[in-house]
């Protein structure tokens, strides 16, 4: 089933269309290049969905094309053991202990940051592309204290700015 025409249909595959049936539908009615976020999911969710793609291609013999989506360097937060809702005006910690985080505290695995945050109380962090906005009230070598201006839900590793 070679397509005559010369643009490419790209579609996004994702949680909710990573499957062999939703993926075959999808190249069924158009669609010909194939991204893979890989800012979500892990390796083994990828090469699933690769293996699938692979396998369509061969069944119906046409070819696809596979775009790996690979994002930059980004600080990001650790894991929490549920998503938490900051609220304006809590304090909320980050600090170096890789054990999941609470409504309290998250980790920060970024050392840098904690050296770049000493005696710079007053400062903002942008946390999920500026969705929560929390002021450093104090920062030492391994704990950044802060007070939340704009909350919001913060889920596990959500960019830091």
């Amino acid at each position: 089933m070679l397509r005559q025409r010369k643009t490419k249909i790209v579609a996004t595959l994702g949680p909710a269309t990573n499957t062999y049936e939703t993926i075959k539908a999808l190249h069924i009615a158009g669609a010909d290049v194939f991204r893979l976020n890989f800012s979500h999911g892990t390796h083994e969710d990828h090469k699933t969905t690769y293996d699938i793609l692979r396998r369509i291609e061969s069944e119906i013999g046409t070819p696809l094309t596979v775009v790996a989506d690979l994002q930059g360097p980004k600080l990001r937060v650790g894991t929490l053991t549920k998503e938490t809702l900051l609220t304006a005006g809590d304090t909320f910690v980050f600090d170096q202990n890789p054990e999941p985080g609470d409504a309290s505290r998250v980790c920060l695995p970024h050392p840098e940051i904690f050296s770049a945050l000493l005696n710079e109380s007053g400062k903002d962090l942008l946390i999920d592309d500026g969705k929560i906005r929390v002021r450093v009230i104090s920062a030492t070598p391994n704990k950044i204290t802060t007070k939340v201006i704009n909350g919001g839900m913060l889920s596990n590793r959500k960019g830091v700015n």
